[in-house]
């Protein structure tokens, strides 16, 4: 028979399901306890009508729970989720009309032309990360490269964009601003005309 026991799935890419046509809104819920970040998953899901997009383990120990679907029903399960999670909750957020870019950057599949100016705004948790690319991307002509969901990461996040250096430096400016309000921003950078060989081993 063979084992249960598979690659440490806090070490791999956070599988995020696409959904189309794209929810209106996106909602995650972050625990310091995989037990009850389970159960923050089942209390958000049985509490509303929403489509679980990711549901999974991130280091270090952590859980992540995200959503998608209408805004009132978003926000519904996260607040049932944030009842759950209790004294664990590390961060929650609701997005209404979550930009288009943030579902290709969980997936490092954006298409983009080209790397004039590169940035990232990195995070203490995994919400704190989506919701800083959801408003880099509206405040700016960016594109979105990747949001890394704290894969390997120490629990930590971060979003990573492009674009022309003034419209990086706006991007980074709304995402930190986002970020910042419940204390989770670690850092932002702005690299102007990175070198070819950084590109390419980013992306």
């Amino acid at each position: 028979m063979p084992s249960r026991n598979g690659p440490d799935p806090t070490q791999e890419a956070m599988p995020v399901e696409r959904l189309e046509p794209e929810p209106l809104a996106v909602g995650c819920v972050e625990t310091s306890s995989i037990a009850r970040g389970l159960e923050a998953a089942d209390a958000m899901l049985k509490a509303a009508e929403v489509r679980l997009l990711a549901c999974n383990p991130v280091c270090p120990g952590k859980y992540v729970v995200l959503v998608g679907g209408l805004v009132a029903e978003v926000t519904a399960s996260v607040r049932a989720g944030e009842a759950a999670a209790a004294d664990t909750l590390t961060d929650a957020i609701v997005i209404p009309n979550v930009h288009p870019q943030v579902f290709d950057a969980f997936t490092a599949s954006s298409s983009f032309d080209g790397v004039e100016a590169l940035g990232m705004i990195e995070t203490f948790s995994v919400p704190a990360a989506i919701l800083a690319g959801d408003q880099a991307a509206k405040s700016a002509r960016v594109d979105l490269l990747e949001i890394r969901l704290a894969r390997a990461l120490g629990g930590k996040a971060y979003v990573l964009l492009t674009g022309e250096v003034a419209a990086v430096r706006a991007a980074l400016e709304a995402g930190a601003r986002a970020a910042a309000k419940n204390g989770l921003l670690l850092g932002t950078t702005l690299i102007p005309a990175p070198h070819p060989d950084l590109v390419e081993k980013l992306l």
